[in-house]
C-alpha cells in the first residue's frame, strides 16, 4: 500500500517534534508499506528546520522519505505563523498533480493541528482514487475558541470551521487522538460510523537501555539520594499551560519534609518559576536544563515520583492523552496527575493519584500519601502503568490499528 501522510509539523528522533508521523510510517515500512511524510521546511515545534533550494525537496529522514514544501520561517503563534500555514496549504495545491503522478498513492492522510490542508489532501486523494483519511491532533477551531478567545464569527475562525467541517463530510474515516470527541465530530458533520481513537503512542524499545545521564544532573541526584531525600520529578515544557506554579507552591508546603523537587525543562516561564522559588526561599527545589528525548528514560528512572499538570480547560472533557503521561508510565514510577480530562488514565491504569488542577494543597497531600505507602505499593503502581501502556500505546500495536482501519 503507497500511504501519503500529509502532516505540517512532522519531525523525527533528530529533528524534534512532532514524533508520530516518523513513528508511524516506520511501523508501516515494516509491515511492506510505502510512505511518503509530507511536511513543512520550517515548523515551531522542530528543534531543527529544513533547509530547501526550491518550493518543494525530497529528504530521507533516519530512512523515512519526506517530501519538505518550502515555508516562511516564523516563531510562536503570531500572525506569520498563519503565512506559514498559508503558504503550505497553497503549495500542497499547487503540486497536487506532481505529487498524485510521482507517489501514487493509495491512501492520503491530512493529519495536522489546523485542518486547512484537507483541501490539498481531498484533492489529490480524488486525482489518484485513494481513500482520503483525516487525523485530528487538535480540535481547532474549538481549541483557538476556548483557549485562545476567539470569537467563533472572526473571519480566521469561520475559515477554519468550514475545513474541519469538510474534512468530517468527506473523509472515508476520520482518526482522533482524542478519545471522548464522537459527539463534537458528529456535531459538525460526521457519521458517527466514521469515528476511529487512536491515542498516542510509545517507542518501547527506547525504555530498554539506559544512557548516562550528565555529569552535573547525576550529581545532583546522587547528592540527593545520599541526603535520603525522596525524589518528586518533572520533565517537559515550562510553560503556564503546565500549572508548575501550584508544584512550586507545593513544595513551600513540604519544605520541612524530606523531599526534593527536580524540574527537566525549558519553556517561556521556566525564569519566573525559578524567582518564584528564590521568592519563596525553597532549598527543596532544583531546576535542570532540558536533556536529550533519547535521555529521559535514564532520568526519570532516578526519581521517585513524578508529577503531570495541566491548568484547567473545559477542552479537556473530549479527553486527552499527554505525550509526557506515556512517557511518565513507561518509566515506571507512581504518578501525580493533576489535572482534570474526559479519560483519567491514571485511575485506569491505576499507577498513582489524581487529583484537582491547580491545587498546591492537594499535590502536598498526594506527595504525602505516596510517600506512606510501602516501597512494594510505589513498585506496584509503577508496574501497572509500564504493562497498560505497553498493552495500549506501544506504536507497533497502534500503527498496525491504523493499518487495518487504512484496509
Amino acid at each position: 500500500m503507497n500511504i501519503l501522510l500529509i502532516n505540517h509539523y512532522a519531525g523525527s528522533p533528530s529533528l524534534g517534534m512532532e514524533y508520530r508521523p516518523y513513528y508511524m510510517a516506520r511501523e508501516w515500512q515494516k509491515s511492506g508499506n510505502k510512505v511518503m511524510i509530507v511536511a513543512a521546511s520550517n515548523a515551531h515545534v522542530r528543534s531543527t528546520q529544513f533547509k530547501l533550494n526550491n518550493d518543494f525537496e525530497k529528504h530521507n529522514v533516519e530512512g523515512i522519505n519526506y517530501l519538505i514544501i518550502k515555508t516562511p520561517s516564523y516563531e510562536g503563534n503570531g500572525v506569520r505563523r498563519i503565512f506559514n500555514m498559508v503558504g503550505f496549504v497553497r503549495k500542497l495545491n499547487k503540486y497536487s498533480h506532481k505529487i498524485s503522478n510521482e507517489f501514487k498513492p493509495d491512501v492520503v492522510i491530512a493529519s495536522s493541528t489546523y485542518p486547512l490542508d484537507i483541501y490539498p489532501a481531498k484533492k489529490i486523494a480524488t486525482l489518484s482514487g485513494a481513500k482520503l483519511v483525516f487525523e485530528v491532533h487538535d480540535l481547532w477551531p474549538l481549541a483557538p475558541i476556548e483557549l485562545g478567545g476567539y470569537s467563533k464569527w472572526h473571519p480566521f475562525i469561520l475559515v477554519i470551521q468550514h475545513a474541519e467541517n469538510y474534512a468530517y463530510k468527506h473523509a472515508s474515516t476520520v482518526v482522533s487522538i482524542w478519545p471522548k470527541a464522537l459527539e463534537h465530530m458528529v456535531k459538525h458533520g460526521m457519521k458517527p460510523e466514521k469515528f476511529v481513537y487512536i491515542p498516542n503512542g510509545i517507542v518501547t524499545e527506547e525504555w530498554d537501555t539506559t544512557k548516562d545521564l550528565p555529569d552535573d544532573l547525576s550529581s545532583l541526584i546522587q547528592k540527593l539520594k545520599d541526603q535520603k531525600k525522596l525524589l518528586l520529578g518533572y520533565a517537559g515544557s515550562h510553560g503556564l499551560a503546565n500549572a508548575l506554579y501550584s508544584l512550586i507552591d507545593a513544595m513551600k508546603i513540604l519544605e520541612r519534609e524530606n523531599i526534593a523537587l527536580i524540574m527537566i525543562g525549558n519553556g517561556p516561564e521556566k525564569e519566573n518559576l525559578i524567582q518564584k522559588s528564590k521568592d519563596l526561599n525553597l532549598a527543596n527545589t532544583y531546576f535542570y536544563p532540558s536533556i536529550n528525548k533519547n535521555l529521559i528514560p535514564s532520568a526519570l528512572d532516578k526519581l521517585d515520583i513524578l508529577f503531570i499538570g495541566l491548568k484547567h480547560q473545559p477542552l479537556f472533557r473530549f479527553g486527552i492523552c499527554p505525550n509526557k503521561m506515556v512517557d511518565y508510565m513507561m518509566a515506571s514510577k507512581p504518578i501525580i496527575q493533576s489535572y482534570s480530562a474526559g479519560v483519567n488514565l491514571v485511575t485506569e491504569a491505576n499507577c498513582g493519584i489524581a487529583i484537582t488542577p491547580e491545587n498546591p494543597n492537594a499535590i502536598a497531600d498526594a506527595v504525602r500519601h505516596l510517600i506512606a505507602q510501602s516501597k512494594e505499593s510505589l513498585i506496584k503502581m509503577g508496574s501497572n502503568g509500564k504493562t497498560y501502556c505497553m498493552a495500549k500505546h506501544d506504536y507497533k500495536i497502534i500503527a498496525n490499528n491504523f493499518l487495518q482501519v487504512l484496509s
